[in-house]
C-alpha cells in the first residue's frame, strides 16, 4: 500500500513560541485555555479544540498555517488542520 506524506508538511519551519507563557490571544483577552498547540510555520502558541476558543485552529484557518505541535510537557505530536490528521 503507497504511503501519503501530507503535502503541508513543507510548511514547518525552525519556529520558537511567539507566547510562551500561554495561547497568545487567551492572554491578552484574559480566557482560559485546556491544551497549548504550537503553530510550526510561524511559532503562534494557541489553545486547542476542547479550550473554550480555539485559537490555534482559528490560527490555522486565517493564516494558512495547517500544521501545529503540541506545546504540552512530555507530547510530541503534530496534526494538520487541513486533512485532520497526525502527521
Amino acid at each position: 500500500m503507497p504511503v501519503t506524506v501530507d503535502p503541508h508538511l513543507e510548511q514547518i519551519r525552525p519556529v520558537e513560541p511567539r507566547t510562551p507563557t500561554g495561547c497568545e490571544e487567551c492572554l491578552r483577552l484574559g480566557s482560559p485555555w485546556v491544551h497549548l498547540r504550537l503553530c510550526l510555520t510561524c511559532g503562534h502558541v494557541g489553545c486547542c479544540d476542547s479550550s473554550p476558543l480555539r485559537h490555534a485552529r482559528e490560527h490555522a484557518g486565517e493564516a494558512d498555517h495547517p500544521i501545529v505541535a503540541s506545546y504540552e510537557p512530555g507530547e510530541d505530536w503534530r496534526w494538520c488542520f487541513v486533512d485532520e490528521q497526525f502527521v
